[in-house]
């Protein structure tokens, strides 16, 4: 119990926490996203059961650390860069992100119209997809906790607490991004420009964070000035092209 009266440890718990929280909101993002092209009643059980997933990841790369240390071993080397076992996740992750993102973008602007060409998306898949971008962003994440505190039990607890309050914050979250098409489209960009990161972090070129959340605060920051100036006008925004029809329960009569 000696953390209970350490300073030094309550204020590493708080960066760590502060950091995680911050590290969170990649995945509510990317999860709201997702999770919003299912029908409503299945979406709330999708941010639950991503963030959720999220957590266990995380837990369980903290429960092996010997290991998470072992993936910044080289691996092989490509182009006369070393590539070790946390590189080539990012890099993975990266692109997959990037090429997730674009093609959200794709399909939210040019996408087919209600009723033509309809696309089924399964439940199972979007989780299948929130649950490749939670083993990235968990691993970076862990990485750097390992890089920031010693005690296993901070480390867990600051995880742990981060999860709960991201758990409590993507619905109101999610329900802002989706309500809001120009909020939505900024999202997709961030989740580009943070894929770009998580590749250039795999070729070993540092990008500070403030570098990459930085912009991203002061574009939502000028975004929510927007949306208060334009809050009186009655014209309708834009809408995008979901992929999937909601139902109208007053003609099915549910």
């Amino acid at each position: 119990m000696e953390w209970v009266t350490s300073p030094e440890l309550w204020i590493a718990f708080g960066t760590l926490l502060l950091l995680e929280i911050v590290l969170g909101i990649d995945n509510i993002v990317f999860i709201s996203i997702l999770a919003g092209r299912l029908p409503e009643h299945q979406q709330q059980r999708a941010r639950v059961l991503g963030l959720s997933l999220a957590l266990i990841t995380r837990l369980l790369l903290l429960a092996s650390l010997s290991w998470v240390i072992g993936l910044t071993a080289t691996l092989f080397t490509m182009f006369g860069q070393e590539i070790s076992g946390r590189d080539l996740i990012l890099l993975l992750g990266g692109a997959f992100l990037l090429g997730k993102a674009t093609y959200e973008i794709h399909e939210q602007l040019e996408g087919a119209e209600h009723g033509k060409d309809r696309k089924t998306v399964s439940f199972a898949g979007v989780i299948a997809q929130i649950l490749v971008l939670d083993i990235v962003f968990s691993l970076d994440s862990v990485i750097t906790a390992v890089g920031m505190v010693d005690e296993l039990g901070i480390m867990i607890a600051a995880v742990v607490v981060a999860m709960i309050i991201m758990l409590v914050s993507a619905k109101p979250i999610s329900e802002f991004v989706n309500q809001h098409p120009t909020v939505k489209m900024l999202a997709l960009s961030f989740l580009l420009l943070i894929g770009g990161s998580l590749i250039a972090e795999g070729f070993d070129q540092h990008i500070p964070k403030g570098y990459v959340y930085g912009p991203i605060a002061f574009s939502v920051f000028v975004e929510l000035l927007n949306l208060r100036a334009k809050a009186k006008r009655t014209k309708e925004p834009v809408h995008l092209h979901p992929t999937y029809v909601k139902s109208d329960n007053k003609t099915n009569g549910d």
